[in-house]
């Protein structure tokens, strides 16, 4: 079996130092020195020790951004799906990494603070991606993407935090199952009804009325003849 990465063994340091100091009681240089290598080592991978704690958002982001450039305006819920997916299975191959990750940053406050940024970071492109898509310039069109991109993240945040707790078995199926749901609320881009040029218009219902007397209302209607 190959020896860990400098990196692998920094995080794992960290971790362990944190169990047994508390993280704010822990040094760049107690973890350089846990992991046997020298300071600059540490910041040729990370920039502080809040680094070692989080996951590589900048590279998850560009897989986000990735997939859904790699996609059309008929698959864009599709590929707004596979997003999020990615992010989850990122977390699920870190494994207990991930897990011993979560009860820190549920313990100490300034941790917190930067998750809540980093999810505003993932809410904000999905954000974007899906004002886009809509192609709606309009402020209700704007809410309206702003609440699909809290919706997707928030469905996301609900699975990953479920199995960090070991409460999910198979969090792939849940997380497919919960953006069905959270993309089943919103209807696609509204598009006005297009009309041809020239051609016929058919109306189709029943009345009691003769057709002669409907006629010339009909054609008022579909503005093939102007109002008297």
């Amino acid at each position: 079996m190959s020896r860990p990465t400098a990196r692998a063994r920094l995080a794992q340091a960290a971790f362990v130092l944190f169990d047994e100091r508390g993280y704010e009681q822990t040094t760049v240089d107690d973890i350089a020195e846990r992991a046997g290598v020298g300071r600059t080592t540490f910041f040729r991978h990370y920039r502080s020790k809040e680094d070692v704690i989080f996951p590589d958002h900048d590279r998850l982001l560009q897989l986000i951004r990735d997939r859904l450039s790699a996609t059309s305006n008929s698959t864009a819920l599709v590929a707004v799906s596979d997003a999020v997916r990615l992010v989850l299975l990122h977390y699920i191959d870190e494994g207990d990494l991930a897990r011993r990750r979560y009860a820190l940053t549920s313990k100490v406050s300034a941790l917190r603070d930067r998750e809540i940024v980093s999810v505003a970071r993932y809410q904000r492109l999905f954000r974007e991606f899906i004002s886009d898509w809509m192609g709606d310039p309009t402020e209700s069109a704007s809410l309206r993407a702003e609440l699909m991109a809290a919706s997707v993240v928030a469905a996301h945040n609900h699975v990953l935090r479920r199995w960090l707790r070991g409460e999910s078995p198979d969090p792939i199926a849940e997380v497919d199952e919960a953006m069905r749901e959270v993309l089943a609320l919103f209807p696609g881009p509204r598009s006005r009804p297009r009309v041809a040029d020239g051609g016929t218009t058919v109306a189709v219902f029943r009345t009691g009325e003769d057709l002669d007397a409907l006629l010339p209302a009909l054609r008022r209607l579909i503005g093939g003849e102007p109002e008297r």
